[in-house]
């Protein structure tokens, strides 16, 4: 069977997309020292360019030196005291992740779930419990497809003047739907590179306000999380203190993939991911699949589908499928997740992957392999 170079594959998985054109020039810059005051401004453009993304004027805003599940726990720890109430929306994988770090942070865990595939409620998320100290949702579940609304959340808080912080997953949102931390009044918020930033995997975006930053733990469980040492670096307050060695190639990488979506426009971006995601899910619904999340709340950036077995060839289940589709056509999918495992696929359209032209080839060969 011929084997698609490495360097032709079309990444349409749940994981990393295809990076931008720039993102790859980008990294092949010469290094310079973490502490260059030529790297140390870049730094600074690329918090900036978060900002923007992030639709936020925190000025705690930075990419955290490791994946999403970094940003994850730098966002818990730094806030979550033992005996906390934090209230946790679990409809996937990444909320029982939430949970599974709330809980090790020492929090009492309230659990408002939903079934795999249905969206969240948010009054049931507000009326959980009477004082949390947190409140965690996963914007888009990433093993579902599912777009939880979250962004009444933080609006709700403040009109009862409750004192919870919101605490928000935007791995797979940030730059392919809305994502507005400031107009939602969220209070801490994570996402990932290698999603609709279109940037290798390896930096956790974040951001926290002004109410996260009063509610700080002094001395959190993790060193290398702490917010107040990591504050000193990133923002440059006062004399710049070291904290650890910033990943120099990929603070490039950011802050050319940022560039690349501000120059397209934020609402130009999140207008082609929806373009390829409605014409994908309408392809595969004409090809016999059953779409996956609920109606109304389908991610256009990650589209989840049952995998219609009548329609796979004699003798290959859907992982042959996702085989034959990666080694003849360069085009990786990713499986479902869990109970879903061998039922669901997870096809992702992000960053520079959300493409027209790349729906149209995974729908092609489909057509040639389901024949």
């Amino acid at each position: 069977m011929l084997v698609v170079p490495l360097s032709d594959r079309v990444l349409m998985g749940p994981g990393p997309c295809n990076p931008y054109p720039e993102v790859n020039q980008a990294l092949t810059r010469p290094l310079l020292g973490h502490l260059d005051p030529e790297f140390l401004a870049l730094l600074d453009e690329t918090n900036e360019r978060l900002r923007r993304v992030f639709r936020t004027t925190n000025p705690l805003t930075f990419p955290v030196s490791g994946t999403g599940s970094a940003g994850m726990e730098a966002a818990f720890v730094n806030v979550v005291r033992p005996g906390d109430v934090v209230v946790v929306g679990v409809n996937g994988v990444f909320g029982e992740r939430m949970c599974d770090v709330a809980g090790r942070a020492g929090a009492e865990v309230v659990r408002v779930e939903a079934d795999w595939g249905k969206a969240l409620d948010p009054q049931a998320l507000l009326d959980a419990h009477p004082a949390p100290a947190v409140i965690a949702a996963v914007h888009a579940e990433t093993s579902t497809g599912v777009r939880n609304d979250v962004a009444c959340l933080g609006q709700a808080l403040r009109h009862q003047d409750a004192e919870a912080l919101v605490l928000l997953d935007c791995v797979t949102s940030l730059g392919g739907i809305p994502v507005e931390i400031d107009a939602w009044g969220a209070d801490l918020a994570y996402s990932g590179t290698q999603k609709c930033l279109g940037v290798p995997p390896g930096l956790a975006p974040f951001t926290a306000g002004p109410r996260a930053l009063d509610r700080l733990i002094e001395r959190p469980q993790s060193w290398y999380l702490d917010l107040n040492m990591l504050a000193r670096y990133v923002t440059g307050e006062g004399a710049r203190a070291y904290h650890h060695t910033a990943p120099i190639a990929m603070i490039f990488a950011l802050h050319a993939g940022l560039g690349a979506v501000l120059d397209e426009g934020l609402e130009a971006s999140w207008a082609r991911h929806q373009a390829c995601g409605d014409a994908l899910q309408a392809g595969l619904v004409e090809r016999g699949f059953e779409l996956f999340a609920q109606e109304g709340h389908r991610l256009p950036e990650l589209t989840t589908a049952f995998v219609p077995s009548e329609r796979l060839p004699a003798g290959m289940n859907e992982a042959g499928v996702r085989r034959v589709l990666l080694e003849r056509y360069g085009i990786e999918i990713g499986g479902g997740l869990g109970a879903f495992a061998g039922k669901v696929w997870r096809v992702g359209c992000m960053g520079h992957t959300a493409r027209l032209a790349n729906v149209t080839l995974l729908l092609g060969a489909l057509d040639e392999v389901l024949a």
